[in-house]
């Protein structure tokens, strides 16, 4: 079964952003994704924090911790299709959270939830992030012609 992820799994380079589909609002324009068990079970631990409109995806993943965590962070617990089952705000140091039908855990920087207006029912989608095109690299400043 295709899943909600398959957008960022196929990128080859990983550039990929989250949208919901509801409102249309790009919830993180930087989708980092932990899909393996290293990756996942670091998370984001030894970090000082999460940029501004990055997210780190976990997959598979129906709890988190917060244990040796630095900062607090927004979680929302998505199913395959991409559903929002369960979001939680500001989740701090030395805390759990579980959704048991979650198929993935996004985590956030603390505020995007309520920033970004993420609810449950809503549904997030991954999106190729745009080429960036590039002008003027030969060293000419002047731009293009």
């Amino acid at each position: 079964m295709r899943h909600f992820l398959s957008a960022l799994l196929s990128s080859g380079d990983g550039l990929c952003s989250l949208v919901n589909e509801r409102s249309g609002a790009v919830v993180a324009g930087v989708l980092e994704a932990a899909i393996d068990s290293t990756t996942r079970r670091r998370g984001l631990l030894g970090r000082d924090g999460l940029a501004e409109d990055h997210a780190l995806v976990l997959a598979p993943c129906n709890a988190v911790h917060t244990w040796f965590m630095r900062f607090p962070i927004d979680v929302a617990f998505v199913a395959k299709d991409g559903r929002v089952l369960k979001t939680v705000e500001r989740l701090g140091a030395w805390r759990m959270a579980l959704s048991l039908r979650a198929f993935a855990t996004v985590e956030f920087p603390a505020g995007v939830v309520r920033a970004k207006g993420l609810a449950s029912g809503d549904r997030l989608v991954v999106r190729r992030a745009p080429a960036v095109e590039l002008t003027g690299v030969s060293g000419d400043s002047s731009g293009p012609r």
